[in-house]
């Protein structure tokens, strides 16, 4: 079973919905049939390596919240 994505036409608002292939969807909030399926964005995998937390450096790149120089990398 698909899970589609829509906007109702009636009240706009947007749901996922699990869709057999004998059934219709209906808006969760309003009942309506009247719906737009939207195009569904998925997450997808990359092979590029991640960086680690300090790569601009010590003192400075890793984002520490006490500012630069206060960094544990040095």
């Amino acid at each position: 079973m698909p899970i589609y994505e829509y906007r109702c036409a009636d009240c706009r608002r947007e749901f996922e919905a699990l869709v057999r292939s004998s059934s219709e969807p209906a808006c969760p909030h309003c009942g309506s049939r009247r719906l737009d399926k939207l195009l569904s964005v998925f997450a997808t995998a990359t092979a590029a390596p991640s960086q680690p937390a300090f790569a601009g450096g010590p003192c400075g790149g890793c984002g520490h919240p006490d500012g630069p120089g206060a960094c544990r990398f040095e």
